[in-house]
């Protein structure tokens, strides 16, 4: 599990990056309007993009972690043996959806706006650099579960 703490690591350190870099942002943003009078044209697409980032990335985290919103109704009824056999089902439908719409889907998205080389007004930056996120977060997603899979 040494592996699994590294990623741990390097991924909260990279969304306390990316979150404090929206805050400059942000405050850039504030500043350049009310102060300066001249609001800057990239911050708003940037914001956008780093929430993008910030969001998708911190949900990879959160279900490393095991923090993720669950409703344990039902399996607060059963016995150990069908909990630990309801969490293995939840474990392998996350993995599956992880796989199709994050891993297939998102780099679908990424291949697409690649080769239709679209990139974002203000900053000039290749879209399929901001969706780029998807595939690596359901790539997360997918060894944090099948970790927990082999762990229990």
């Amino acid at each position: 599990m040494a592996l699994r703490k590294k990623i741990d690591t390097f991924l909260a350190y990279t969304l306390i990056a990316i979150m404090t870099l929206m805050v400059l942002n942000v405050l850039w943003q504030v500043f350049s309007r009310f102060l300066l009078g001249s609001p800057s044209s990239f911050t708003d697409e940037l914001a956008r993009f780093l929430l993008i980032w910030l969001g998708i990335l911190g949900a990879s985290y959160v279900s490393g972690r095991n923090m993720h919103v669950a409703i344990d109704v039902l399996p607060s009824r059963f016995g150990t043996k069908v909990q630990k056999r309801l969490m293995l089902a939840v474990r392998l439908l996350i993995v599956a959806f992880s796989l199709g719409a994050f891993v297939i889907g998102g780099s679908r998205l990424v291949y697409i706006t690649h080769v239709l080389e679209q990139y974002s007004p203000a900053l000039q930056l290749p879209l399929a650099l901001v969706y780029l996120v998807l595939p690596i977060s359901g790539m997360l997603i997918i060894y944090y579960k099948v970790s927990d899979i082999i762990k229990k």
